[in-house]
């Protein structure tokens, strides 16, 4: 993948310029993992994985990082992961992306009125970022959210990503606690929604069923209604 398309991924976004950094290496074990793999598949990403989708989008999916064999290997969220087969069959279904499938970058899937990031950017080992490369990350949300318009959803996949929202909004998490379809009322009619993260381990164990996030996705289509009703989409 090149340096010139990379740029574009981002581009792409329209996104305030703090809202990502490709050439980012501020966390050192990240950093450092990152190199291991890239010599390892020479072929993939291996770089922080920016966003996917308009600034301008009413509805902003934040995921916990990128996957060792999908994201990571793609450079695009949740594309290649086993997670992005649920998560971009229900966007298709709720009129959110243009395909139901995420296969690769040139696949042409668009999103609609929605965009895709990750509270971390780059590959954590284990897929378990520590605690503070999440708070060093959480530079980047703060920025990204900062172009949400007023009455937008913003979907949680997982308690570390909503708690890392909820950073970036300055907000107190134990004012807005975790819960599946739990719904936080906060400012300018915007609603943060809680989904259990949309993983192989939570699908395969049942603790997140195909109804239970579409029940999720559900909940933020009417709240985008009006808006969504006036742009066309069903």
């Amino acid at each position: 993948m090149t340096r010139r398309f990379l740029r574009g991924v981002a581009a792409a976004a329209d996104l305030p310029a703090a809202a990502f950094d490709m050439d980012c290496r501020r966390c050192a074990r990240l950093a450092a993992f990152l190199d291991a793999v890239r010599a390892e598949y020479p072929h993939y990403h291996c770089r922080p994985v920016a966003p996917f989708g308009a600034a301008d989008a009413r509805l902003v999916i934040v995921g916990l990082a990128p996957g060792m064999h999908g994201a990571n290997a793609t450079g695009r969220p949740f594309t290649g992961d086993y997670a992005g087969i649920l998560l971009y069959a229900t966007l298709f279904k709720f009129g959110f992306a243009t395909r139901p499938e995420a296969r690769g970058v040139d696949d042409g899937l668009r999103l609609i009125d929605a965009r895709i990031t990750n509270a971390v950017k780059c590959l954590p080992p284990g897929n378990k970022p520590q605690p503070a490369e999440v708070r060093q990350c959480n530079a980047y949300l703060t920025a990204e959210l900062s172009t949400l318009p007023a009455g937008a959803a913003v979907l949680a996949l997982g308690r570390v990503a909503h708690d890392a929202a909820l950073r970036a909004l300055g907000l107190p998490s134990r004012r807005h606690v975790f819960g599946h379809g739990a719904e936080h009322a906060l400012e300018r009619r915007t609603l943060l929604f809680d989904s259990y993260h949309c993983s192989r381990y939570n699908t395969n164990t049942g603790r997140l069923t195909t109804a239970m996030f579409e029940q999720v996705f559900a909940a933020v289509a009417r709240h985008l209604a009006p808006e969504r009703t006036a742009m066309g989409v069903a």
